[in-house]
């Protein structure tokens, strides 16, 4: 059945069939503007782990998600297809966590950071995670090269490195929105490169990332800070506290969210860290954090960029924990709504 045919037999408001495809939408990958790639990874995961199961668990719950939206009613025959995950990956990444588990086991015990055998493991945390970086640019570079939009499902955070990379062999120049409890700007945390807390300074090492804005942010260190500072204009820095700030003193939501937008160029890839939102929408998640975004606000500042008329270019949705249900059910609406908004982008290219 082609594209035309579903939309026409196709009822959204019927109930939702586990046919083994996101959001339980009929359309085959060739159909869809939108692909997901799934990324069961969490190597580097250094409190609770669970998200490299998210993936399965978000799809799972995605057949729950009412795909009718206000604004954008017909949004959903613009195709969205998650692809199959790869037990490669899933297996390699049980095989490296007990070695990244093993290093910080020591770290936590006082171990020095020159001891020979800590190095030596860490080394080859670092190899795998090159590895899974090198796959992801990989696996994004073909779909992007059909003119699909493409979406990241982690897995830690550490999974969107290789999509960002693939974007900037492809545009001049684009943002970040980055919606985080944490500035993920450490210096290979732990020993390790291409930390879940270490993404955000790899990111900016791409000279095609011309701006960062981080938004929610509310856990972050001395170094981080300073990393921050000696980026200048590039970072846009909107911790929790300043926002609440913000919020305290009378500054309506819509107004804060404008001048956020305002920091952002005219491509923007959004990175979505789970735990942005505050704990209640996510309570097991890796490493939760008080406060937070609350749903609406996160959602009202997402269709804010596309009202502005950005393109969301690319995105990826990390750290919902697979071990719960709940999680699980905010993810999968999190990530439809991704969706929708990256699907602006696709519709637009379409057109043009």
């Amino acid at each position: 059945m082609n594209k035309s045919d579903t939309n026409k037999t196709f009822r959204p408001s019927d109930v939702g069939q586990k046919n083994g495809r996101l959001f339980g939408l009929p359309f085959e990958y060739e159909d869809s503007r939108v692909v997901v790639l799934p990324v069961p990874w969490e190597v580097t995961a250094s409190y609770r782990t669970g998200t490299s199961k998210a993936p399965l668990a978000i799809l799972d719950a995605s057949v729950q998600v009412d795909l009718f939206d206000p604004v954008w009613p017909d949004g959903w025959r613009a195709g969205f297809f998650m692809l199959p995950t790869s037990d490669d990956i899933a297996q390699r990444n049980v095989q490296v966590r007990r070695l990244s588990q093993t290093c910080m086991e020591r770290l936590e015990k006082g171990v020095p950071a020159d001891d020979p055998d800590l190095i030596l493991h860490q080394g080859e945390v670092n190899a795998a995670s090159s590895e899974l970086n090198d796959w992801v640019e990989r696996q994004a570079q073909a779909h992007l090269s059909l003119s699909k939009t493409v979406g990241i499902l982690g897995g830690d955070h550490s999974v969107s490195l290789g999509l960002i990379r693939a974007l900037a062999t492809r545009f001049e120049t684009f943002g970040v929105l980055h919606i985080d409890a944490h500035a993920d700007l450490r210096r290979a945390y732990e020993g390790f490169q291409y930390s879940h807390a270490s993404i955000m300074e790899n990111v900016l090492h791409l000279p095609h990332v011309s701006k960062l804005v981080q938004v929610g942010i509310r856990d972050y260190c001395e170094e981080e800070e300073e990393t921050i500072r000696e980026a200048g204009d590039r970072v846009s820095f909107f911790p929790m506290r300043g926002l609440r700030k913000r919020q305290f003193h009378g500054e309506p939501w819509a107004r804060t969210c404008q001048h956020i937008v305002e920091t952002l160029p005219q491509q923007v890839y959004v990175s979505f860290d789970i735990d942005g939102l505050e704990p209640t929408l996510c309570p097991e998640t890796g490493t939760p954090v008080p406060g937070g975004l609350s749903w609406d606000e996160a959602v009202f500042l997402l269709d804010m960029v596309v009202d502005s008329g950005r393109q969301i270019i690319g995105f990826d949705l990390v750290e919902v924990s697979g071990n719960a249900e709940w999680d699980a059910i905010v993810g999968a609406r999190l990530l439809y709504r991704l969706c929708l908004l990256a699907s602006q982008h696709s519709a637009d290219n379409a057109s043009s």
